[in-house]
């Protein structure tokens, strides 16, 4: 494995909108038929008084009702001898021009044989790509196609998978992971569920663009420790930041 041919990726996501009363009526009764069905399968998460329409931002952890405003991608590189980590983001509120940059960013990767990594890949942010690319008309790179193999042909590293050693029924966040393994948490700053506030409310793309970013390194010194690799010391990471895609 070329731990420079690896693209480390992370995706934060939202709600299609703010508030419930902008959702057209259709797409109110489609959430709320989607949220009873996740209520009763796990009761405990949710209050006596949840709700459909207080419940909005969770409508970011389906691709169905919710939307991509950030991905961020972490590459790692020999400089001196030494491993570096460079980060960087596409972000903003505008969903397709986003898709349409990391699409020709895969396509490039494709060719140059390119693995994904990420934390809960598999599961969350290559599917939730490969849906909101086809909402928004966007031919599937090769490379997410690829994911959807058998994981023994498909080019996707999965941290938490890693971490199972073959349990499958064992689940554990980024946060645990890094605590446990002792590399700094990515989420001093915020939180996934503070991501609809700062997004809709704060208007921050900056922050959830650097938050982004921290899980990426925070799953590249995983992966590094995972795979038996010494982590990458902090004056060795790079973060950069564009200009963020807006309607």
């Amino acid at each position: 494995m070329q731990l420079e041919k690896i693209l480390f990726l992370d995706v934060e996501t939202v709600s299609q909108t703010e508030l419930y009363s902008e959702l057209s009526e259709d797409q109110a009764a489609l959430w709320q038929d989607k949220f009873n069905q996740i209520k009763n399968r796990a009761p405990e998460k949710y209050s006596d008084d949840s709700n459909a329409e207080n419940s909005l931002s969770d409508m970011a952890l389906f691709a169905e009702f919710g939307r991509i405003v950030c991905i961020s991608m972490g590459f790692l590189y020999k400089e001196e001898n030494e491993w570096h980590i460079r980060v960087k983001s596409i972000y903003g509120d505008h969903e397709e021009k986003i898709l349409q940059e990391f699409a020709t960013i895969l396509r490039k990767l494709y060719a140059r044989n390119y693995l994904l990594c990420g934390h809960n890949i598999r599961e969350f942010d290559v599917p939730y790509i490969a849906r909101r690319m086809i909402i928004n008309n966007i031919q599937l790179p090769q490379l997410i196609l690829n994911a959807q193999r058998k994981k023994w042909e498909s080019p996707v590293i999965d941290t938490m998978e890693m971490w199972k050693f073959g349990d499958y029924k064992h689940f554990t966040t980024l946060k645990l992971l890094c605590n446990i393994l002792h590399i700094p948490s990515p989420k001093n700053d915020m939180e996934g569920h503070d991501v609809y506030r700062v997004f809709y409310q704060e208007k921050n793309l900056e922050r959830i663009s650097s938050y982004c970013q921290n899980d990426v390194i925070a799953t590249i010194q995983v992966f590094l420790k995972l795979s038996g690799f010494q982590t990458i010391a902090e004056d060795k990471i790079e973060c950069l930041h564009t200009k963020p895609f807006l309607v």
